[in-house]
């Protein structure tokens, strides 16, 4: 079988994956909605998700060139937002560069959080922000033993 022949499958579309399913609509649909975002992702700056241990995470985020006063880190909802600012925002590179190979632009990332993922600490450490995200989970979803 030829790689043309192979069914297409598009798990975002959920009316045929997902029609025995109760009650997970509001899943669906957002994760639907991040579908819908996934091409137009940016690529800088780079960053790592960590997975620290069961409940924790760690968003490491490259922003050499940028001070604190430069990045600001907020929560809107369940989407947390990194914005780097910069005065240096010259579209051509200035006469006593060379080479300029270090980008120095602003930038917007966003993340959607889990309803039960908060964010715990946000730090600069030698030009990477580290935001620090733990999830905590009600009593009532944890395991029970009988």
């Amino acid at each position: 079988m030829t790689i043309n022949k192979l069914p297409y499958f598009d798990p975002f579309t959920f009316s045929k994956q997902f029609n025995t399913t109760v009650g997970f609509e509001p899943i669906l649909k957002r994760l639907s909605e991040m579908s819908e975002t996934m091409p137009k992702i940016p690529t800088y700056p780079p960053y790592n998700i960590r997975k620290v241990d069961e409940n924790k995470y760690v968003i490491e985020m490259a922003v050499a060139g940028f001070a604190k006063s430069d990045i600001e880190v907020t929560l809107e909802g369940n989407k947390l937002v990194v914005k780097g600012n910069t005065a240096d925002n010259e579209v051509e590179v200035p006469e006593n560069y060379i080479f300029k190979g270090i980008a120095n632009r602003a930038f917007t990332r966003s993340f959607v959080l889990n309803d039960e993922v908060e964010v715990k600490d946000a730090e600069m450490i030698n030009g990477m922000l580290k935001i620090a995200l733990e999830r905590l989970v009600p009593e009532a979803k944890k395991p029970k033993e009988k």
